[in-house]
């Protein structure tokens, strides 16, 4: 009988297995995957504005024009987000982040938090971003810490805030103070509570293989992100859109004269209109029927938790992970917002 080295030797080397720069059919890029991601960028916006063009209902036309502006709003940031996402998968080393992040998972978790001020981006780019720092070797807990921080306390951020209240600095501390507070709680809360099987195991981002071109690399996983992502963007602003037209001005006055109820009714507000974590500070600003720590969940929440980004989250993730990770991080940031709130406002 012959051995496994004897018959190696009689039959030759086997093939190597196909790697990820091999175009086989059903594997790695399309053939136009330019125009593949051409379409992904434009083709959803167009499909629904041909799709209500001819109905004049003031609905929806209001319809037709929040989900598109919710969609082309977010759309710059997917794309950084993406592009940031596959650069980090192709060019920068997996021991850049062992070095840069303390060993220590708890120790991790705020110093994640705190490098969310160096990115300009919003939730649609913090999501991708995440991924693939998981699929580098960082720890879940940190990577979410980063994804809940960086869209609520970057400088871009924190500037709209300084300009939508005017002569209220203690609002720009507070939400940067329960933005990072929100973050790094629920960092902690996933190393305690956590588990492994709620996230869909990664597909992706493994790095950089030896002897492929980082270019095809950074390329493949700039289009798999994008184009996975950008259908769940659409369908968030899908949603968000329709409860822009459906809810009665009417109903927000009634939540306006008690504090607690304000309180809840503009963190679910926040969830469902899904608008960028750069321009939720003018938005908060306009409701002045509000009181202004409502006001601050509004913008404390919003970045976290809203329809497009548990869209995005239940894509990248799993449904699994983004129903329980979207419900803790609600608690957990009304609960910070209120607090931080009640004592700086």
């Amino acid at each position: 009988m012959q051995t496994t080295d004897e018959r190696t030797a009689v039959a030759g080397p086997s093939p190597a297995p196909p790697g990820p720069d091999d175009d086989a059919p059903g594997r790695g890029l399309p053939r136009y995957w330019a125009l593949w991601l051409l379409a992904a960028a434009v083709l959803p916006g167009t499909a629904l504005f041909v799709a209500v063009r001819g109905v004049d209902a003031p609905a929806v036309q209001a319809w037709r024009t929040v989900c598109l502006a919710i969609t082309v709003q977010a759309l710059p940031f997917l794309l950084l987000g993406t592009a940031l996402s596959g650069a980090i998968n192709a060019f920068v080393p997996a021991r850049v982040f062992g070095r840069l992040l303390p060993k220590r998972p708890a120790l991790a978790v705020p110093v994640a938090g705190v490098a969310g001020v160096v990115l300009p981006g919003c939730e649609c780019a913090s999501v991708p971003v995440a991924n693939s720092l998981i699929g580098r070797g960082v720890t879940p807990a940190a990577a979410f810490t980063f994804l809940l921080s960086a869209p609520a306390i970057n400088p871009v951020v924190l500037t709209a805030t300084a300009i939508a209240f005017p002569g209220s600095p203690l609002m720009v501390l507070a939400r940067l103070l329960a933005s990072l507070v929100t973050a790094a709680v629920m960092g902690w809360l996933w190393l305690l509570l956590g588990r492994t099987q709620w996230l869909r195991p990664a597909t992706r981002h493994t790095g950089h293989q030896p002897g492929h071109s980082r270019f095809t690399e950074f390329r493949r996983g700039f289009q798999h992100d994008f184009l996975h992502a950008g259908g769940f963007l659409v369908l968030g602003a899908m949603a968000a859109a329709t409860f822009n037209v459906t809810v009665p001005r009417s109903l927000l006055d009634a939540f306006t004269g008690s504090p607690w109820l304000s309180v809840l009714f503009l963190a679910a507000l926040a969830i469902l209109l899904a608008v960028c974590s750069e321009a939720d500070a003018f938005l908060a600003a306009s409701l002045t029927g509000f009181p202004p720590v409502a006001r601050l969940v509004f913008m404390v929440v919003g970045p976290m938790v809203d329809l497009k980004l548990i869209a995005l989250q239940a894509g990248t993730f799993g449904r699994a992970f983004a129903v329980r990770f979207s419900a803790a991080t609600t608690v957990v940031a009304v609960a910070s917002g209120a607090l931080i709130g009640g004592v700086l406002l």
